[in-house]
């Protein structure tokens, strides 16, 4: 079946809140098994890196800093899907609990982490007032300092390090295009087009039209290597940054690129319109993260592009929901969306359903379907 074709014969459900109501019958099965209070502690919640729970995940001993900021992204597209006042206080208490679990600190070595938590801090604000004007300026302040001349520009994946990618540079830019008109320095918006051009100029592979992963630089500032590898992630970030910049740009350039992106996604990272998945752990996420853009790409492009964007994501959406498991609390999700989940038996069974970010990425796809279908195209 080429392109065309699966886009013109897609058939998705067209209930007015079929997928508002998928949605929340993932956010109850993600919440039940994997949120807890942080050591006990009333006041606070972060999300289990693992069901069923072995010792160290009850405990939160493996910070996985960064799935805890798309924790509080999926609860901020629940509340703003169907705003309640237990889902308020939850917001609250994650924020809370990742500032505790983080020993008191907003901010850790990696750039893309912290562009993660700023961008999810900002939501938060906007839909429940939470106050993060101090969070914002330490993070902020953090990525403006990442931002060197080696290797043409852009920021570090991490600090005192010698690689710089589309995963640190695509969220950063996101959130300095935002945070600009929202108590950010003047100079944040320019931030913003100067780390997408950036990634437009080194790391756009001129055969597929994707995003590379990223650059070694050497210590005079060239570059030692091209990471050629092309993930989801990388697309997704890089389609949010050039959305956000096109909003009140008139030379077209930014939708021009990423109308360019959705279409190489459409052309190599997805079968019959579902989003490939790359694995548990980290990788977990990757998937989630595209139709997050893909779905404000959707709302805010023109056609055919915007169209190509909302197939993609109601594809993935309902392959997701196709193929999810049964288990206890509610619908279990797979590592690759056109596959059949499987449920885990045990802390010590090696399956990748038991990474939060699997889940996470499954309620993502999800609330993204809800997003296009409050808003018709």
């Amino acid at each position: 079946m080429t392109q065309r074709a699966g886009f013109a014969e897609s058939t998705t459900e067209n209930s007015p809140s079929l997928w508002g109501a998928r949605a929340a019958v993932a956010e109850r099965a993600v919440v039940a098994r994997h949120v807890r209070r942080v050591w006990g502690l009333p006041g606070t919640r972060l999300g289990v890196a693992g069901w069923p729970q072995s010792v160290n995940n009850r405990l939160h001993g493996h910070w996985n800093y960064w799935w805890q900021a798309h924790l509080l992204d999926c609860l901020v597209d629940a509340q703003e899907r169907q705003p309640s006042r237990t889902r308020a206080g939850m917001i609250a208490r994650v924020v809370r609990g990742i500032h505790l679990r983080n020993l008191g600190s907003w901010t850790n070595d990696y750039y893309d982490d912290i562009a993660w938590l700023g961008l999810a801090l900002m939501r938060a604000n906007d839909c429940e007032r939470v106050p993060v004007v101090a969070a914002m300026n330490r993070i902020a302040a953090r990525l403006r300092s990442g931002w060197t001349d080696h290797g043409g520009g852009g920021i570090w994946w991490r600090r005192e390090d010698d690689f710089k990618n589309v995963p640190a540079n695509g969220p950063a830019a996101i959130l300095f295009a935002r945070w600009a008109s929202r108590g950010g320095e003047r100079q944040d918006r320019q931030r913003a087009r100067s780390m997408t051009e950036w990634m437009s100029q080194v790391l756009v592979d001129p055969g597929t039209g994707l995003l590379w992963d990223g650059v070694y630089v050497r210590p005079d500032g060239s570059i030692r290597d091209i990471v050629k590898v092309t993930y989801t992630y990388c697309q997704g970030v890089y389609i949010g940054a050039c959305v956000e910049l096109a909003r009140g740009d008139r030379s077209g350039v930014w939708v021009e690129r990423a109308a360019r992106t959705i279409n190489a996604v459409a052309a190599h990272l997805n079968d019959e319109l579902v989003v490939r998945g790359r694995g548990g752990g980290d990788g977990g996420l990757f998937a989630g993260i595209l139709t997050r853009y893909l779905a404000q790409a959707a709302l805010r492009l023109p056609s055919p592009a915007a169209d190509v964007a909302r197939a993609l994501v109601m594809g993935s959406a309902g392959a997701a929901w196709r193929n999810r498991a049964l288990a206890p609390s509610g619908p279990l999700f797979g590592p690759e969306w056109s596959k059949p989940a499987r449920v885990p038996r045990s802390p010590a069974h090696r399956r990748v359903e038991r990474d939060l970010s699997v889940q996470l990425s499954g309620w993502m796809v999800l609330e993204a379907a809800a997003l296009l279908e409050r808003s018709p195209g």
